[in-house]
């Protein structure tokens, strides 16, 4: 019997990954490194370490300490003052109609400060538990974030579905041994395979997450 929903953040509850990626790149611009917003997309899920380690290393640099406290500051600074995120058509009522039957969490690879900020503010009262990147050690793909959550859930994985919409998320997610379903925000759903379903927008997301409350149940099959 399903008793709890742990969703992704940024392009699952909100739209925001424009934002995170816009700020990943002036970020590194400071250190001579050039990123595209495209490969931002293609590691969404990573946290902060994650996602210095990855473009340090394709530079031919390695990140010590200060670099990683000095990129995420610089990071935040620059999401914090440009974002506009919003969230996605329908998501904060499908929440509220979820909220009174399953315990909710949301599993992010972004900083607590952001992530905290965009929950308060467009999902107040309807979440249980919230794991940043902050929060881990390990960041996505590494199952970790999912398994965290999941504790705080006090939930059996068996009982528990994951919302993803990045490939290391889903990643992460059957690493972690839980049934995932993903929506394809801002990448192909090929690229989202991995996952037990995939759903090509949020419209037909939602109407999966209504019917499971209709339900109170979920389908384990692909």
């Amino acid at each position: 019997m399903l008793k709890g929903i742990i969703f992704d953040s940024d392009g699952v509850l909100v739209d925001s990954m424009p934002y995170h990626a816009e700020a990943w790149v002036k970020a590194f611009e400071g250190e001579g490194i050039v990123v595209f917003e495209e490969e931002i997309y293609e590691i969404e899920g990573s946290n902060h370490i994650g996602v210095v380690d990855i473009f340090f290393e394709k530079a031919g640099k390695e990140a010590d300490n200060a670099a990683y406290s000095k990129l995420l500051r610089k990071k935040r600074a620059h999401f914090m003052e440009h974002n506009m995120a919003k969230p996605f058509d329908g998501m904060r009522e499908c929440l509220q109609l979820l909220h009174p039957k399953y315990k909710l969490a949301v599993a992010s690879g972004a900083d607590r400060t952001i992530v905290t900020s965009l929950m308060e503010k467009f999902y107040p009262d309807t979440l249980d538990v919230i794991i940043s990147g902050e929060d881990v050690s390990n960041g996505k793909p590494d199952p970790e974030p999912y398994l965290k959550a999941v504790a705080h859930l006090g939930v059996a994985k068996e009982e528990c579905i994951v919302v993803e919409n990045a490939p290391l998320g889903v990643k992460s997610a059957k690493n972690a041994g839980l049934y995932c379903v993903a929506v394809a925000s801002y990448l192909k759903p090929e690229k989202l395979s991995e996952a037990d379903l995939v759903f090509k927008d949020h419209k037909s997301l939602i109407d999966y997450l209504k019917g499971l409350a209709d339900a109170d149940g979920f389908q384990s099959e692909k």
